[in-house]
């Protein structure tokens, strides 16, 4: 079933994709996560970044896994072989802001690099195997990000 959810996300994604999502960003933040934080693949956060070119704020609504108190997403690009535009901004720029149901808050962005992604892939694939079959449709290696919240000052 995993695949074929897997399958079916590549599809939508690269035809309505674009489309779904801006319905998706305005229903999430409208019902305040209330509506599109829990999916049938798994739990979604919007992530606002801000443009490393543009200087804009971009947000992308992607499926999250809980690290003890941070989260972790995966910068699939649903398997294409250019990396998706938000994880650029956060290599320029490694902070963030994270709508997670409910609540927003502030967090700095850590890459995963070497032995903690491929210590993290496994966790990854156990709440989503769809990452591996992304994997599998580009010769890029798929990154991982870790948030850690910034605790109010």
């Amino acid at each position: 079933m995993a695949m074929v959810l897997a399958k079916l996300s590549v599809v939508v994604d690269r035809t309505v994709g674009r489309r779904f999502y801006r319905i998706h960003r305005f229903v999430y933040r409208w019902t305040g996560g209330l509506i599109g934080h829990r999916t049938p693949v798994g739990p979604m956060l919007l992530l606002t970044t801000i443009g490393r070119k543009s200087g804009h704020r971009r947000t992308t609504p992607l499926l999250y896994m809980r690290d003890g108190s941070g989260f972790v997403v995966v910068g699939s690009n649903g398997g294409r072989d250019e990396p998706p535009a938000w994880l650029l901004n956060l290599s320029a720029r490694p902070v963030a802001e994270l709508q997670v149901g409910h609540r927003t808050l502030q967090a700095d962005a850590r890459i995963l690099t070497g032995e903690e992604q491929t210590v993290m892939w496994p966790r990854l694939l156990e709440q989503y195997k769809g990452w591996g079959y992304y994997q599998g449709l580009t010769g890029r290696e798929i990154r991982v990000v870790s948030f850690l919240p910034r605790t109010p000052g």
